[in-house]
């Protein structure tokens, strides 16, 4: 076996074999670091054994053989699917300090008291340190075993003895193989890392959840390839000066992709929120600018408060600034509203946030905005009481959105009487709700009429 040095690019994988400035295949610049890698002689090798009988009928597979266990957090639960699931391999990443450590070490608590065995690994931390975290969140067990190694090996002979039935690994960037000569946390040591992970997770039934640093554009450190490899990708999200936390799942192989999980920061751990709605509405302030819309997480509904504020440019070009929704989108939404109701919006720059840091990416949440900016605009206020759900297309209609009756059952249990949606969604809905008042709008022009917002075409 020879050793011979490439330079790999951090951010992909990507092999050179010289230093170059910009990675050819990812663009990333700077990323190439060099790394000396074995090579495997060239002799001819056997054949790999073939198997027999591994073919199954779809219908003779039997899915109820596949349990869920809580975790004990319902919040991580509900992101999870429902539980955990037997040699599921699970990356968790978020910021520095977000409350990684503090999420799973309280989760495994939980699991250890239900007779469960735990194996928690940290390469970051002391058995002292991650002690005196446990008696802060109130962990006591003797079913949670505490691992402090950066060797894969360590822990993979600790695994053999202690036979566990869920692993934790905190962090994989960390945590280097001796037969990999590059450096610890590298791509090709990450990749060893998790390969080996893999492997153990579904060849011994082992639930593995492992924790993963993010870089300075929020993604998580390492190739790509890692969160290829894995069953579910967690993102924990949130500010650290702030209370409050999401989890937020991009990959999940045994449920929902687009499930959150909302979280409040206390002294003594994480505390679950079983109604974000009412969490984030708790602040809410009357005036002009200031609108309730809807957004579907998954199967959960949550209200939230859109912002808006327009004062006059001072500069050539009006600024468009957004937290917690698409700029570009905001941007088209002003040009409707120019162009399909005649509000001039060129002069002014435009500010919009969604208030409690979450973020908006599904459109049912544009007619929201667009009617917060035609309130800040004007000075006039959208009813306290009323709720604003639907899509906006360019030529100014409004346009239906997916399950309107959870949206409005959510509407009602937090005791809003009055909801502007779409015609063609009101049209099909079936048993509306009686406490609510529901307008139906077929344009922009129409849905600021219902919410009090008319203006004379210029």
């Amino acid at each position: 076996m020879k050793v011979r040095t490439v330079f790999i690019c951090q951010s992909c994988g990507h092999q050179e074999t010289k230093w170059m400035g910009r990675c050819s295949d990812c663009g990333e610049w700077g990323s190439l670091v060099e790394e000396n890698v074995a090579t495997k002689s060239k002799k001819t090798t056997k054949p790999a054994p073939t198997r027999s009988g591994g073919v199954t009928a779809l219908g003779d597979v039997d899915v109820s053989k596949t349990p869920r266990t809580s975790t004990g957090i319902i919040e991580l639960d509900r992101v999870l699917g429902g539980g955990l699931v037997k040699g599921a391999l699970t990356l968790v990443g978020g910021d520095p300090g977000i409350g990684k450590s503090t999420l799973l070490l309280q989760a495994m608590g939980n699991l250890a008291s239900q007779g469960l065995k735990i194996l928690y690994l940290s390469a970051e931390e002391s058995l002292q340190q991650i002690k005196m975290r446990a008696d802060r969140l109130g962990v006591q067990s003797d079913g949670l075993f505490l691992l402090a190694e950066t060797h894969m090996e360590y822990l993979d002979n600790a695994r053999r003895e202690l036979k566990p039935d869920v692993m934790v690994i905190d962090s994989i960037q960390t945590v280097g193989v001796s037969t990999v000569q590059s450096a610890v946390g590298s791509v090709s040591q990450i990749r060893a890392v998790t390969q080996n992970l893999m492997e153990a997770a579904k060849g011994e039934g082992i639930t593995t959840f492992v924790v993963g640093h993010v870089t300075k554009e929020g993604a998580i450190a390492g190739p790509k390839v890692m969160e290829h490899m894995v069953d579910t990708v967690l993102y924990f999200e949130g500010e650290r000066t702030g209370p409050y936390r999401m989890l937020r799942a991009h990959k999940n192989r045994f449920g929902s992709a687009q499930e959150i999980g909302v979280f409040e920061m206390e002294h003594d751990g994480l505390r679950p929120v079983s109604n974000p709605s009412e969490l984030f509405l708790s602040q809410r302030a009357d005036g002009p600018g200031a609108v309730v819309v809807t957004s579907l997480e998954g199967s959960r509904p949550i209200l939230l408060e859109v912002q808006a504020l327009a004062t006059p440019s001072i500069y050539g070009t009006p600024r468009r600034t957004t937290i917690g929704f698409d700029q570009q989108r905001v941007a088209m939404l002003c040009a409707v509203l120019e162009a399909r109701a005649g509000l001039a919006l060129s002069g002014f720059d435009i500010y919009v946030n969604v208030a409690g840091g979450v973020r908006v990416s599904e459109p049912a949440a544009d007619l929201g905005v667009l009617l917060a900016l035609a309130s800040t605009v004007s000075g006039r206020a959208v009813p306290s009481d009323t709720v604003v759900v639907g899509e906006v297309g360019l030529s100014g209609e409004v346009r239906g959105v997916s399950q309107l009756g959870v949206r409005l059952a959510e509407v009602e249990a937090l005791g809003f009487k009055r909801c502007v949606v779409p015609s063609r969604d009101l049209d099909r809905l079936k048993n509306p709700p009686s406490s609510i008042d529901l307008t139906g709008a077929l344009t922009v022009s129409q849905a600021m009429e219902c919410a009090g917002l008319n203006f004379t075409r210029s």
